[in-house]
């Protein structure tokens, strides 16, 4: 049986040899192609792409946590594409089970094209309910391994090159993660006491930080005064509740990031494969650089960009909001949350949230992420509309 993560399980020991080598002089890196990515929540990524003669109108996550690449299913009943079952299991986050593939596929990226791709398949229908777009697929490690991504988020454009020498930007820091199909850093992190572990780099995970709750525990990493809130999150395979806290500093290379939101997660599955590895680091603290991403050369490289110095999101509302059926819908309610304590109710329509009646859960999530804040809402309950008086909290 064959297994594909998310969080991937593999290592790649480093063989060493004795004796001289010639090494062929590194051909340049040649430029490809250019493009632009939206962020959602949490600075997930979202590119225009296609799939064998589908033109370039698709929704795909890019995703340095997968370690593959996939379609949603609803998206290949839609276009009839062709899939075969396998035996091969794919884990993350929300859970475990068997996938089809769609094999020996192509893929289009505003006049790139990729060809013999094996997409495994997926039902990604909550991952559109959360970002309230139709997300058909993630592009991970199938790709990423094939060419030199540039990801620049002053501008939110994406730059391909072929796979060779290239010069990086001045001013930054190249960071040389050991590779599975997944990137792994080595990192000092900072709360009760200092410690340096090991943690993936995914682009995909709309959050700052995350620990197992495993390793947080083994290492009595936080200060005892740390009192999490229960949160709602999404991961491959469903919607799951993880602890949200905060860290004193999270190191990456040079670089330090003070009082970061820090997501505990109950790994059962463990794709974390802890104890080799404690955690992910999110785009949410990431997309704070723009950056090189270089699998070939086995390299990131990191330049502080203009949203380095931007807070981190610390509101908490215990809410869990979803796009449904072209509503935007309350589907959870942490009890003793501020969503609780302001009578928010599991199936209420939101209408508007401040001054704000786009009916964009993107603009109503952003809304909803100043702490200490006091935030109208009207939602509409069982027919009728209710004024809600709702309180953030800080986390912080």
């Amino acid at each position: 049986m064959r297994f594909i993560y998310h969080i991937s399980l593999l290592f790649l020991p480093l063989v060493y040899c004795q004796g001289q080598e010639i090494l062929a002089p590194q051909p340049e890196a040649k430029f490809i192609t250019r493009f632009p990515f939206r962020q959602y929540s949490g600075g997930v990524m979202v590119v225009k792409a296609g799939v064998a003669n589908i033109p370039d109108t698709l929704n795909f996550i890019l995703d340095t946590g997968s370690g593959g690449i996939s379609l949603d299913s609803a998206t290949c009943e839609e276009f009839h594409i062709k899939l075969k079952a396998t035996d091969t299991t794919i884990t993350g986050m929300g859970g475990t089970h068997k996938v089809p593939f769609a094999f020996d596929q192509k893929l289009n990226l505003h006049g790139l094209t990729v060809n013999h791709l094996n997409f495994h398949v997926n039902d990604y229908g909550v991952l559109s309910s959360v970002y309230g777009e139709k997300i058909d697929g993630i592009i991970g490690y199938n790709f990423f391994s094939r060419y030199i991504v540039k990801l620049d988020f002053d501008s939110n454009m994406v730059e391909i090159y072929s796979p060779g020498k290239i010069r990086y930007p001045d001013g930054g820091f190249i960071l040389r993660p050991a590779f599975s199909a997944l990137p792994i850093q080595w990192l000092q992190i900072k709360d009760k006491r200092k410690m340096n572990f090991n943690f993936y780099l995914d682009t995909g995970a709309g959050l700052c930080f995350l620990m197992s709750d495993r390793f947080a525990e083994d290492s009595s990493i936080l200060l005892s005064r740390r009192k999490p809130v229960i949160t709602q999150a999404e991961g491959m395979g469903g919607k799951l509740q993880m602890r949200l806290t905060v860290i004193k500093e999270v190191k990456l290379g040079p670089y330090r990031f003070r009082d970061v939101p820090t997501y505990l997660y109950k790994d059962e599955y463990n794709v974390t494969s802890y104890p080799y590895i404690g955690g992910l680091v999110g785009n949410d603290l990431l997309r704070h650089f723009n950056l090189v991403i270089n699998y070939p050369s086995h390299e990131f490289h990191l330049t502080p960009n203009a949203h380095f110095k931007e807070p981190f999101d610390y509101a908490y509302t215990g809410l869990g909001v979803y796009f449904i059926n072209g509503k935007i819908m309350i589907t959870d309610v942490i009890e003793g949350s501020p969503a609780d304590k302001a009578n928010l109710k599991v199936g209420d329509e939101i209408y508007s949230v401040g001054t704000n009646f786009s009916h964009n859960i993107q603009a109503y999530k952003n809304l909803l992420q100043t702490p200490d804040e006091d935030i109208k809402m009207i939602v509409n309950r069982d027919g009728k509309l209710v004024i809600i008086n709702l309180r953030t909290i800080n986390i912080d």
